[in-house]
């Protein structure tokens, strides 16, 4: 089968990295990269640390709004659809990328599994909550990563086939950890100590776009004790540069602002955090499967279990709840494992034979 799996950024490079390595071994795969995150010296370092096998095309379709990059993507992946005739489209989690891919297969005929089912906040304001529903109603497998996603499905009654699987990126997590600790200098090269710093991100729509609730997260950034390490995101920077808000932040005491970060720096230094502060659903995930404190600054959360647990704590933009959780202890006790055991992306791919056979 002739497989076109359809990413543009940098939580759908890890999860490629996972799927992409064994889908090989049975399956003809295409990898198109929509160009949705456009630092393309960054992702060339995710494709290059991961092992994500060279896009067999790139869209460079960045940047604009929501419904112009959607738009453009889908007029591109209409062109490389005719050209390629995949059997199958595969599309991972909830950005623009992941909607043109669903709609532009499906309008076409083809099949369309998408990876990262099931998945809801329940807060319609979020263009990611938005893209997650349609794709899903849209898709012929739903490849889901919890058993609240396949209920989430279920209540919907959604038409596609649904496959609870695990998390493709848990695999990479658990993989890439010991390598991150052996090969990153991430820590000597910003002179941190391990458990000495929070590692903050920031960059959802709801957060950074409106002027007055960007300032409500510098406000909060600013009251962090000690020492707050922050990537900032190319989105970010720009809110914070048109607000005139980027220099209120570099002033605040212990704040170090980065350039972003390939995966294997981010992993060591979000690894040896005391704890990490996040608008991103990936991060939070991630913070779970290492073992380190989040802080997630929304007020819903499509990564239930990891609030349910006790490992994470919905803020929104409230300083003193940020503060407060910030200072609470992890849970007592071993983690539960939820998210698959390292072992989703085999099944992904034997759901795709399956799949294939009854074609």
């Amino acid at each position: 089968m002739r497989i076109l799996t359809v990413i543009g950024n940098r939580p759908q490079f890890v999860k490629a990295a996972a799927v992409s390595r064994v889908l090989r071994d049975v399956h003809e795969e295409l990898i198109v990269h929509s160009g949705q995150h456009y630092d393309d010296e960054l992702s060339r370092v995710f494709f290059d640390e991961l092992g994500v096998p060279a896009p067999y095309r790139q869209l460079d379709a960045g940047g604009g709004s929501n419904t112009a990059q959607t738009a453009r993507i889908l007029g591109l992946l209409e062109e490389v659809l005719a050209e390629t005739a995949p059997d199958l489209v595969l599309v991972y989690g909830d950005t623009n990328t992941t909607l043109a891919g669903a709609l532009v297969a499906a309008q076409a005929g083809v099949a369309v599994g998408h990876v990262e089912a099931g998945m809801r906040s329940f807060d319609r304001s979020m263009p990611e909550e938005l893209n997650r529903v349609l794709t899903d109603h849209a898709s012929d497998l739903l490849l889901c990563s919890t058993e609240t996603a396949m209920h989430n499905l279920r209540t919907e009654a959604a038409a596609g086939e649904a496959h609870l699987v695990g998390d493709v990126m848990a695999d990479v997590s658990l993989a890439f950890r010991p390598i991150a600790e052996e090969r990153s200098t991430a820590l000597a090269d910003h002179g941190l100590g391990a458990g000495s710093y929070v590692l903050a991100t920031a960059h959802r729509a709801g957060n950074v776009d409106d002027p007055v609730r960007l300032e409500r997260l510098v406000g909060l950034l600013e009251g962090v004790p000690g020492t707050t390490v922050l990537p900032l995101h190319p989105r970010t920077a720009a809110r914070l540069e048109a607000a005139g808000l980027r220099g209120r932040l570099e002033a605040a005491p212990g704040m170090r602002l980065l350039a972003p970060l390939g995966y294997l720096d981010f992993m060591k230094l979000a690894m040896h955090a005391r704890a990490i502060l996040t608008d991103s659903g990936g991060v939070q995930k991630e913070a779970y499967l290492l073992g380190v404190r989040c802080v997630t600054l929304r007020e819903q959360t499509e990564w239930v279990e990891t609030v349910q647990t006790g490992w994470n704590t919905l803020v929104g933009l409230d300083a003193d709840a940020a503060l407060a959780a910030l200072d609470r202890p992890p849970p007592a006790g071993e983690q539960r494992e939820l998210y698959g055991g390292g072992r989703a992306a085999e099944r992904v791919r034997d759901v795709l034979c399956a799949y294939t056979l009854r074609r």
